[in-house]
């Protein structure tokens, strides 16, 4: 199991930035060694794929809504990975949670979540 602590949301209007973090207390040789996955879950929707980066980088995966905006990138030796959110839209409203497992778009081939963090964009 992974310990993940996503930090960095808030309150931006559309248009801006934010960036979040998701760091984790585990060893840096385990957590270097899973891929981490971005998901969001809006209110009364399901959770669903934002991004995702395997283990090493040597990968990148976006959701169709997000690609050209967001950005993942990952600093093993900080134990964590990052998603920087541009062009930010209402429609990215969501808590945002981070997870560890084997790299897919699919919630269900990750382990270990966070606790989410909220974005709120205002249009």
């Amino acid at each position: 199991q992974v310990q993940l602590v996503e930090s960095g949301g808030g309150l931006v209007q559309a248009g801006g930035s934010l960036r979040l973090s998701c760091a984790s207390s585990t060893s840096g040789r385990t957590f270097s060694s899973y891929a981490i996955g971005w998901f969001r879950q809006a209110p009364g929707k399901e959770r669903d794929f934002v991004a995702a980066i395997s283990w090493g980088s040597r990968t990148t995966s976006y959701a169709d809504s997000v690609k050209g905006r967001f950005t993942v990138s990952r600093d093993d030796a900080k134990n964590t990975v990052y998603l920087q959110m541009n062009s930010l839209k209402p429609e990215d409203t969501a808590v945002y949670y981070c997870a560890a497992g084997s790299f897919s778009g699919t919630a269900s081939a990750y382990s270990s979540w966070g606790q989410g963090t909220q974005v709120t964009v205002s249009s």
